[in-house]
């Protein structure tokens, strides 16, 4: 996958700490005034890696014209649309190679609040990750999702927590802070799900490891702009991935 990958700028961390890693697929009307919220917010604290499948709708492009200005964003461009967790693993393995001490997965749509970055970051203090739960202490705490979406999602972590024991309130959350020790703890190279799964197997994988998992609340609101990139297939994977999962563990294959 490595030589598919073509990197607009090859530079050493500006914080020396921590990569914000945003997939992006069509989020042209987004991934703007999301990278200067984030700058604005934290003006020297987070590098930013925007991994862009392709967009046909030039999202590329306009990241490439911040980086004109903004020296803490690098941009990783990809042939074609080859997925979530592909591109999450990718910049997994940039941030070690660099030597950043952890990462923040984050969505481009602003479903994921950049005020709330600050909130994970605080809590890393003592845990090798810390998940953005919008389902903590028996609360949903989403805004502008159908019923539907929101049963779908609910279920989802009530299934992943009775199938595996994983004490995690929101498992299929893709709001999180990892440290390098935990990513290079987990055999990255065993990990090809994707959507859902990619992130219960992630927090799996960590969790099996012995690693020290918190959770802070969020507030998780809908995209207002574009569409949204979860598939039926992302759901049919996550069913049948807990329980892989499982099996692999009690086979000692993880």
């Amino acid at each position: 996958m490595q030589d598919q990958i073509v990197q607009k700028k090859e530079r050493e961390p500006v914080t020396a700490k921590t990569l914000i890693i945003i997939p992006t697929y069509n989020e042209a009307d987004n991934i703007r005034p999301l990278i200067e919220s984030i700058i604005e917010r934290y003006p020297a604290s987070f590098d930013i890696l925007v991994i862009d499948d392709n967009s046909p709708d030039g999202t590329s492009g306009i990241v490439r014209r911040i980086m004109e200005k903004e020296t803490r964003i690098t941009l990783l461009t990809r042939p074609t649309k080859l997925g979530l967790g592909t591109a999450y693993l990718m910049g997994f393995r940039y941030a070690l190679d660099r030597g950043y001490e952890r990462v923040i997965e984050m969505d481009a749509d602003f479903s994921h609040d950049p005020a709330s970055i600050a909130s994970l970051t605080e809590a890393m203090k003592g845990a090798d990750m810390v998940i953005g739960s919008r389902y903590m202490n028996n609360t949903v705490n989403v805004v502008n999702w159908p019923l539907s979406r929101l049963i779908l999602s609910k279920s989802a972590s009530i299934y992943t927590r009775w199938i595996t024991g994983m004490p995690v309130s929101d498992p299929t959350s893709g709001f999180k802070c990892i440290s390098a020790k935990a990513l290079s703890a987990i055999a990255l190279d065993r990990v090809h799900s994707q959507g859902y799964s990619f992130q219960i197997e992630i927090d799996f994988r960590v969790w099996k490891k012995g690693l020290v998992i918190h959770e802070v609340p969020i507030i998780f609101v809908d995209r207002s702009v574009g569409k949204s990139k979860m598939t039926r297939k992302n759901i049919v994977e996550a069913v049948w991935m807990v329980w892989w999962l499982k099996l692999l563990s009690i086979a000692g294959r993880l």
